[in-house]
């Protein structure tokens, strides 16, 4: 069940994503059995971002993971850079406002250093750097945490770099229509108020489960689709469901509007969710069809390419899975 916490204050979020568009048609043009009509039918992705060159994509299938990463046009520590510099300029601060760094996803580009440290000294911020790795719940996970943490300092930049596409097989149709790359970064406070606070927080696993969805060192993304399906509509709904009324009461004392924003993987299950909890489409917020599957970063750019329509008294719930089994979420209002 969702607990009440010491407010944990979001002076910012942002996101990057890379310019290279991976439509439907070009995976068409790989002739791997896929088509618009199959991907919209199944996942409702249109198009999504690459840091692969699409040559190299067409060429090789990035069937050598080690081949994909030395190709990318974007390390993740350059697209975690990028995006922390739009949250600095959101929040109105500097590098050296920053007093710690949290970092983590899907795919981290090496063991040790940690890619907190490294997107730090990008950054040119000098403070403690960790990494917190959830997989697709990593944003939600770490919130969690820094939320039920003491001591932090004023302001702590979190980044999460999603550059996936570099682990995907492009010669099988089930995984390569899913993943697109995104980053987003946030900037959060315990002790320095912000508009947008988070209230509510959970995060849960099952690790019973930890084999429906993999990405082995040096080896491709794979899952086991429809049990990952099934567990993410039924947790995915559960979580919304249990954040729902608070966020319900707080519009209806305000006069705001409610925003969800889930995991997206799958323009599908996100209807299907909004649906069964009665949510209007305006309430439900995505960008699935245009970004694809951008793991840990997807549900936070949502909220990043909606940030200046987040008006005072709305009430914005997050709700994200991920392998592990891992889930997380989140209830935040706007002051």
């Amino acid at each position: 069940m969702p607990s009440p916490i010491q407010p944990l204050y979001v002076h910012s979020i942002s996101h990057f994503h890379p310019e290279n568009v991976i439509s439907n048609r070009f995976l068409e043009e790989l002739d791997i059995g896929t088509s618009d009509e199959w991907i919209l039918e199944r996942v409702g992705i249109s198009e999504r971002r690459t840091v692969l060159p699409l040559d190299y994509i067409k060429a090789t299938r990035n069937a050598d993971v080690r081949a994909g990463q030395e190709a990318a046009l974007y390390t993740n520590v350059e697209t975690g850079r990028r995006a922390g510099v739009l949250a600095l300029e959101r929040a109105g601060l500097k590098p050296s406002d920053i007093g710690m760094v949290v970092a983590g996803g899907c795919c981290p580009e090496s063991a040790i250093p940690s890619e907190a440290c490294r997107i730090a000294a990008a950054l040119g911020i000098e403070a403690a750097a960790i990494d917190i790795n959830s997989a697709c719940s990593s944003f939600g996970a770490q919130l969690h945490l820094l939320a039920s943490m003491q001591g932090l300092p004023p302001h702590v930049l979190v980044v999460v770099p999603e550059n996936t596409t570099r682990v995907v097989d492009y010669s099988d149709r089930a995984t390569a229509v899913l993943w697109g790359d995104g980053t987003s970064a946030a900037v959060v406070s315990k002790d320095v108020p912000a508009p947008l606070r988070v209230v509510e927080t959970t995060l849960t696993s099952s690790p019973a489960g930890w084999s429906h969805v993999t990405i082995p060192r040096f080896g491709h993304f794979g899952q086991d689709g429809s049990a990952v399906q099934r567990f993410a509509i039924k947790t995915t709904l559960g979580c919304l469901e249990a954040m729902l009324p608070a966020a319900r009461e707080h519009v209806a004392k305000t006069g705001g509007a409610i925003h969800f924003a889930g995991h997206q993987a799958n323009l599908l299950v996100l209807e299907s969710v909004a649906k069964r909890a009665r949510l209007a489409p305006a309430e439900h917020w995505h960008n699935v069809v245009a970004r694809g599957n951008t793991g840990a970063a997807g549900a936070p750019s949502v909220l990043s390419e909606h940030w200046g329509e987040l008006s005072p008294g709305d009430a914005v719930i997050l709700v994200v899975v991920g392998s592990g089994l891992t889930w997380s979420s989140l209830r935040m209002e706007v002051a």
